[in-house]
């Protein structure tokens, strides 16, 4: 605007706060409304006092979805109301002719075979559903047909990852996650939205699965078998790379003989899935007969078996998952034990193109990351032994000095109260688990540092150092707040005792802000059952 005013900074202002209010809100295209045009049209004579100007509304709509609106204010005087009226109506048809002109060029793309760009288009940004929906309704004339480039339309969905729930966990994992904090929850409106993006997200995921699964049927059913294999076989291995473990089963489902599929390298799915650390296709593995075996006893154009590709270093975008690279190390270390339990006896020694063995390739390819968990368990050992010498030093220290002195019998003067009995005993807390971590971060420090101590052995003194530093550090927070307690409660300081513990508490939330994450995760990784899952009976294959 050439002269802004104040009104149209509020107006600005009104606009900018509806929009962060309800960032959720947005037009819903049905995709079982009827594909029909309809447009509403009205006017209203000579609003503007000034000018003598009418304005013109109208809405246009998809069957029941809304597709376009507008509001403006007519060119010229009209001198009646029709007047007014006609001219609203002309800008509506206008609307509707643009509407069924754009109907029309995308169904004659879609008609006559070169609509498999528009489809891609569609796929692209998202819009499953209507995908779907024009699939459907041209029955066989796209699912099977390529894009310029080579590609399919089944490559093309099989390539995104937020189409999909085991896409999008690894996208949370990696860190990209969207979530409410706990005091988000209260308030209603932030609730409802999450909520509504929660539903949207799932049925996202559920529009994309009929779209992989229709396309499948349509490339089994009007394609032969040597056709449909050169269709299926890029979007399957794709998948297996990038861990979409729906379209992987649902391809196998679907033909069979895809499970056979392997790329230039002779690697097929599982042993793609083994190499990018994909678990969830790993983790189908145990849900195919015995045909397993076969798959498990193939070998690439290297004569590397699955145990082999299991020793590689993992892709660098699957080892940030987790933090730390002890933690990474210890993550590598299950993927080879658990491909080692599933493979013949023979594989552990067989021989590759150079003559080695597994074992042999997993120390050579890990001797890095080694080295790096080393100097990480070091490092975290050294920093976390000084802090508990620190509690250790104080608490000692508070241990032999009684709070109060001692009366004329030589008790002391507040032996009868309660504050004091909580102090001995959280003290004598805090000093037992200081050491005891003390203990801990010195049994790091003096480890060998073998591979297989990231297994279970390191990543357990870690957990354990860490839950005993933080409980020393609990337990001296409580002695305080008993000492201040007991020094302030009868001298009408009413505000000193309840600042002491908001003050202790201070340090607790940093040092869980900051550690109990670690915490966290290396619990999960060393006690709990892990990222593999147990034979299931429901076999698809």
């Amino acid at each position: 605007m050439q002269s802004p005013k104040e009104s149209h900074l509020e107006a600005a202002l009104r606009v900018i706060r509806y929009v962060k209010k309800e960032p959720a809100l947005g037009l819903f295209m049905s995709s079982k409304s009827p594909m029909e045009l309809v447009a509403f049209c009205d006017s209203d004579w000579a609003s503007y006092a000034v000018s003598r100007k009418s304005v013109s509304g109208y809405c246009a709509k998809l069957g029941d979805s809304l597709l376009s609106w507008k509001t403006k204010k007519q060119n010229t005087i009209a001198r009646s109301s029709t007047e007014a009226e006609y001219r609203s109506m002309a800008t509506a048809v206008a609307e509707l002719t643009c509407g069924k002109y754009l109907a029309f060029v995308t169904g004659a793309l879609i008609q006559y075979g070169s609509g498999v760009s528009f489809i891609n288009s569609l796929i692209t940004a998202g819009f499953y559903d209507l995908t779907l929906e024009l699939l459907e309704k041209y029955e066989g004339r796209l699912a099977t047909k390529k894009l310029s480039s080579g590609e399919s339309l089944l490559r093309a969905i099989a390539g995104k990852q937020s189409a999909f729930a085991s896409g999008r966990r690894k996208r949370l994992a990696s860190g990209r996650r969207k979530k409410l904090k706990f005091w988000q929850y209260l308030n209603l409106f932030k609730l409802r939205s999450h909520l509504r993006e929660v539903r949207e997200k799932k049925l996202k995921h559920d529009n994309a699965l009929k779209l992989v699964k229709h396309l499948c049927e349509e490339i089994t059913k009007n394609l032969d078998h040597e056709q449909a294999s050169s269709i299926l076989e890029p979007p399957l291995l794709l998948a297996a790379e990038l861990g979409i473990c729906e379209v992987v089963e649902e391809i196998i489902k679907s033909f069979p003989d895809a499970i056979w599929f392997t790329n230039d390298e002779k690697q097929n799915v599982f042993q793609l899935a083994v190499m990018n650390r994909q678990e969830e296709v790993f983790n189908l593995i145990f849900r195919i007969s015995d045909h397993k075996n076969l798959l498990l006893m193939s070998h690439d154009d290297k004569e590397n078996n699955i145990l082999h590709l299991a020793g590689r270093l993992a892709p660098l975008n699957q080892l940030n998952l987790v933090p730390g690279a002890a933690l990474q190390m210890q993550r590598e270390l299950r993927w080879f034990k658990e491909v080692q339990k599933i493979v013949q006896p023979d594989y552990k020694t067989d021989l590759n193109f150079e003559n080695e063995t597994p074992a042999v390739v997993f120390t050579k390819e890990h001797e890095k990351l080694v080295k790096e968990g080393e100097e990480w368990m070091k490092g975290t050992a050294t920093s976390c032994s000084v802090a508990a010498a620190i509690i250790a030093t104080v608490v000692f220290a508070a241990s032999i000095t009684v709070p109060g002195d001692y009366n004329d019998n030589g008790q002391p003067n507040y032996y009868k109260e309660a504050a004091l009995k909580v102090f001995s005993i959280s003290d004598a807390i805090s000093l037992s688990s200081s050491i005891s971590a003390i203990i801990m971060f010195l049994s790091i420090l003096t480890a060998r540092y073998g591979e297989n101590d990231f297994l279970d052995s390191l990543p357990q003194k870690l957990l354990w150092g860490l839950f005993m530093l933080f409980l020393s550090l609990i337990s001296l927070m409580v002695a305080f707040c008993a000492i201040v307690y007991l020094v302030y409660a009868d001298r009408k300081a009413d505000g000193i005792p309840y600042l002491a513990v908001i003050l202790a508490l201070v340090p607790l939330f940093m040092y869980a802000f900051s550690q109990l994450p670690l915490l966290g995760q290396l619990f999960i990784s060393t006690y709990c059952p892990g990222i593999f899952r147990k034979q299931n009976k429901n076999f698809f294959y």
